[in-house]
């Protein structure tokens, strides 16, 4: 077998069993790995109805072809999953050493089933395969639990995939975390291993990654070496982090302030790479195979002693990874807090506690509008929440993993919490799912993009602002939904492998790693048909939320982005036309005017059986 182990490991956690599996050939050829070939099992397997907290959901791991082999950064697995934070398929993704260790292991894919009656952990050594009481971790954060792991184990190299008090605790947003820093971060889909009873999954694996032709993958491997070397976006990648795109979006006035009541942030530069870089970073960090290393190791600053033990004896740390140009952004700019010290705490508190950051800070901005407009009052709440209140900010970010207090709200997301306290409007996101960094009036297209993802609010499977601010207008809706969906197949085809999306703005584009994959597996693909797996895997996804009760309706954006312009900056005046969007991005997927695929694009799919 070449690229693909051709096997799963299935594990029913209510009576402690599993299995080993071959994965059909043709389900291979025709979604290639990772978030495909997921998606396909989800489809086929589960009931999409089904409570995304109970029982009969599923929780897949899933590797790509290139995971674990030199192409750089080879690093990816997916976890797909019924999201428990948008009642829609999720495709979660993550970094670091655990997919190839998973894959080192034997297994292409890893499905769980059911439910444990007690907290346990996986513990996954190539074909041994065993359930271990985890009592002595639940309650524990993710860096605790993967260091005793080690110890109790014993086991060099062992990469460990935990959830923290936030999964266990069912906040609608936890993470999954590996490596303590990388994460599997949106939709929730730590919150579905939470209601599993599974704290951890331990692997080790002493297997190779077998590779069908072997001088055409290594020429192949080398070109795109070569290609990414000198390249501007990864340069940039690596001595800037993500955190460089704050200064491009606030430049165009899609930088969203304060819940996206503006486009624009007076303390940007306190937050943006090059402060970062200059002021709080230790050391570059890199995933395996990892040609980029935009990983950032950060400590906080000479008067930061305010931020260690004054809120709570569990925040002690000074140390971790980040923050990223998502987190700097959440919880920075769009809390108003332009302190860097305590949006480096919040965001190391969200990776112990399992949360992930884009919603933490999106649904308590969301609370801070309500609180700064007299909606949620002092009585509810153990400190003000005031835009800007960095001490707000680190003490509802722990109470929330532990919804203590108002941080029980909190756990909920903007969109119920909204709901709950008559204030839906309130809720800046798509599917029940929070914005990312990227205000559409700043760059139309990301409008239509977060409408239509299937997996709610991202920027990952359609990043316009690159396009929109150098070959495109970003104010105009024209050509964005077709643009949009030619993207969305690519990043799709993309995920599929296990690469790092990164790679395509750092000198690695989709054409350049379809040779990796043809001679990795021995299938010859070419660059178009690659497009169509990308194509098919998203109708697939589609399919599921159909079948889970999501509509047309549910393709939208909040009234502010529709119908509130910014009053001022490079976006004023500016409204998202999804009206005008929504339409062509339709005819362009080949569905009809309610957003259903057409019997002609399933059949020209090979999903029309389904």
């Amino acid at each position: 077998m070449s690229g693909w182990t051709g096997k799963l490991l299935r594990v029913n956690l209510t009576d402690g069993k599993h299995a080993i599996e071959d994965i059909p050939e043709d389900w291979r050829r025709e979604f290639v790995g990772g978030r495909g070939l997921a998606a396909r099992y989800l489809y086929e397997e589960m009931d999409a109805t089904a409570d995304p907290l109970s029982p009969e959901n599923k929780l897949i791991f899933a590797t790509g072809p290139l995971t674990g082999t030199p192409v750089p950064c080879g690093a990816r697995y997916m976890v797909v999953t019924k999201g428990a934070l948008t009642n829609a398929i999720t495709t979660s993704n993550s970094g670091g050493h655990w997919g190839p260790e998973l894959k080192f292991a034997g297994y292409d894919l890893l499905i769980l089933e059911g439910k444990s009656p007690k907290p346990v952990y996986l513990y996954i050594y190539d074909d041994h395969v065993e359930l271990r009481d985890a009592a002595h971790y639940w309650g524990k954060g993710v860096s605790y639990t993967e260091d005793q792991l080690r110890r109790e184990l014993g086991l060099p190299g062992l990469r460990v995939a935990s959830i923290g008090p936030a999964g266990e605790n069912l906040v609608k947003f936890a993470c999954i975390m590996n490596d303590k820093h990388r994460a599997a971060g949106r939709s929730g889909v730590g919150t579905v291993m939470g209601s599993k009873n599974l704290k951890a999954i331990a692997v080790r694996g002493t297997g190779s990654v077998g590779i069908a032709k072997p001088e055409e993958f290594m020429k192949s491997v080398w070109a795109m070496r070569h290609a990414m070397k000198d390249n501007p976006g990864r340069m940039s990648f690596t001595e800037l982090g993500t955190a460089a795109t704050i200064d491009m979006t606030q430049a165009f006035g899609g930088l969203p302030t304060r819940n996206f009541q503006q486009g624009q942030f007076e303390g940007y530069e306190n937050l943006n790479g090059n402060t970062i870089k200059d002021t709080r970073l230790v050391a570059n960090k890199a995933c395996f195979a990892c040609t980029i290393a935009c990983g950032r190791v950060t400590r906080l600053g000479e008067h930061s002693d305010k931020y260690m033990v004054n809120m709570h004896p569990r925040n002690w740390k000074i140390s971790g990874e980040g923050p990223e140009y998502e987190s700097a952004w959440a919880l920075g700019a769009d809390t108003g807090v332009a302190d860097l010290d305590a949006v480096l705490k919040a965001n190391w508190l969200c990776n112990d506690l399992g949360m992930d950051p884009i919603s933490m800070g999106s649904t308590l901005a969301s609370a801070m509008e309500l609180y700064e407009t007299g909606v949620i009052t002092d009585d509810q709440v153990e400190l003000p929440m005031k835009f800007g209140s960095s001490e707000a900010l680190i003490r509802m970010t722990e109470a929330t993993a532990y919804r203590e207090g108002f941080g029980d709200e909190l756990a909920e997301g903007a969109k119920r919490m909204g709901e709950k306290l008559n204030s839906p409007d309130i809720f800046m996101g798509s599917k029940g799912q929070e914005f990312p960094a990227y205000d559409p009036r700043g760059f139309q297209g990301m409008g239509v993009a977060y409408a239509t993802c299937n997996r709610g609010a991202c920027h990952l499977r359609a990043w316009t602002p690159g396009p929109e601010t150098t070959t495109m207008d970003p104010h105009t809706p024209v050509g964005k939904s077709e643009w949009v969906v030619h993207e969305q197949n690519r990043t799709t085809a993309h995920d599929n492998t296990g690469l790092c999306l990164f790679i395509g703005g750092a000198g690695g584009p989709l054409e350049s790693f379809v040779p990796c994959t043809a001679a990795a597996t021995g299938l010859d693909y070419s660059v178009n048909e690659f497009i169509k797996v990308g194509e098919r895997t998203w109708n697939i996804e589609k399919l599921f939320n159909l079948k889970a009760g999501l509509t047309k309706a549910d393709d939208s954006l909040p009234k502010r982005l529709l119908k509130e312009p910014h009053t001022d900056g490079p976006s004023k005046g500016v409204t998202v036309d999804l009206d005008a969007m929504l339409p062509v991005y339709y005819k362009e997927r080949g569905w009809d005017e309610e957003g259903v695929p057409s019997q002609d694009k399933l059949q020209e799919l090979g999903l029309a059986s389904l």
